[in-house]
């Protein structure tokens, strides 16, 4: 196969040097399947995620296997990943239960799921905004006693589905509270894909503003009006250096079912080596991961440049 010479490198001004791609394709991806996935096809990804250079890859949840049936085997996946060295490996817990169960199985890091609205707090948590803020602090409180990593995930920050426009200061009050109750880094999630560049700054303005500092925030972008790209870059241009991204741009989320698949992986680092912006991925090795993964789900990859790139290697085997 002919080495590959694009994109071509042309930074662009006041832009981050580096960002980290936080993967979340073996868990928000995998969890919108209908089919279950054997235990040892999500190891396999993980480990070749991990081999292509990514350095944060959510792992599993530990929720009631009856409320996401597609992650029940969490006991049994996250000790297949004991081997991989020099990778976070975060994993979603719900309550207290949960946090039990993943400490127990050795995670260094934890993530709890807020939401910006009610209505969604009622369909993923069947609690208030305050009720699940009430749940997630001891499970925060106990984990940071234990020296535990904790990414507060928000949901609803841009729109949602059944309460329409979110405003600002509503998202911003929640996002606040997280942190407050002691979380590392928090996650702001497009969870239906209606952001567009603009909301993405201002928002990102008002938390600095309320003392949510730029360097604690990630952001979860998902491409249903195919916005996701140009609402990442927005962030990117206010400082932002911690991107979510599912790998072959699988994921959705069984709670709102207007939500489509996540930012691909690919199609970020694409932009980023473009852009000269450093990720430590090795965006071929990433490719062939997807379509391994693909070929294993049965039916090709939403994500543009691991369909160009893939017809590209194959056009060069037959050459």
């Amino acid at each position: 196969m002919t080495p590959r010479t694009l994109p071509m490198t042309v930074p662009a001004q006041d832009l981050p040097p580096r960002v980290r791609v936080h993967e979340v394709g073996a868990r928000d991806g995998l969890q919108n399947e209908k089919a279950v996935v054997p235990t040892e096809v999500k190891a396999e990804f993980i480990h070749r995620l991990a081999a292509s250079g990514l350095t944060s890859i959510e792992a599993t949840s530990f929720v009631h296997p009856k409320w996401v049936p597609q992650l029940a085997d969490a006991q049994d996946l996250f000790p297949r990943l004991d081997d991989i060295e020099g990778v976070a490996l975060p994993v979603l817990v719900p309550n207290e239960r949960g946090l039990d169960r993943a400490l127990a199985l050795g995670a260094r890091r934890i993530a709890v799921f807020g939401s910006a609205t009610e209505t969604f707090a009622a369909r993923n948590l069947n609690r208030t905004v305050d009720e699940s803020l009430a749940m997630f602090e001891p499970v925060v409180a106990r984990a940071k006693a234990d020296k535990v990593h904790v990414r507060g995930y928000l949901s609803m920050c841009f729109g949602d589905p059944w309460e329409g426009p979110v405003p600002v200061h509503q998202v911003v009050r929640v996002a606040k509270a997280l942190m407050d109750l002691g979380c590392d880094e928090l996650s702001l999630g497009d969870t239906i894909g209606v952001a567009t560049p603009g909301h993405v700054q201002d928002l990102l303005s008002e938390l600095n503003e309320e003392g949510v500092h730029t360097d604690t925030i990630g952001v979860h972008f998902h491409d249903t009006y195919g916005q996701a790209l140009s609402n990442t870059l927005a962030a990117l241009q206010h400082g932002v250096t911690t991107v979510d991204a599912s790998a072959g741009g699988l994921g959705g989320c069984p709670y709102a079912k207007s939500a489509t698949g996540n930012l691909a992986t690919e199609d970020l680092v694409w932009m980023l080596d473009g852009l000269g912006i450093e990720t430590g991925v090795d965006l071929d090795a990433l490719t062939a991961t997807s379509v391994w993964l693909a070929e294993q789900l049965g039916r090709p990859s939403p994500s543009r440049t691991v369909r160009a790139l893939s017809v590209r290697s194959t056009q060069s085997h037959k050459e």
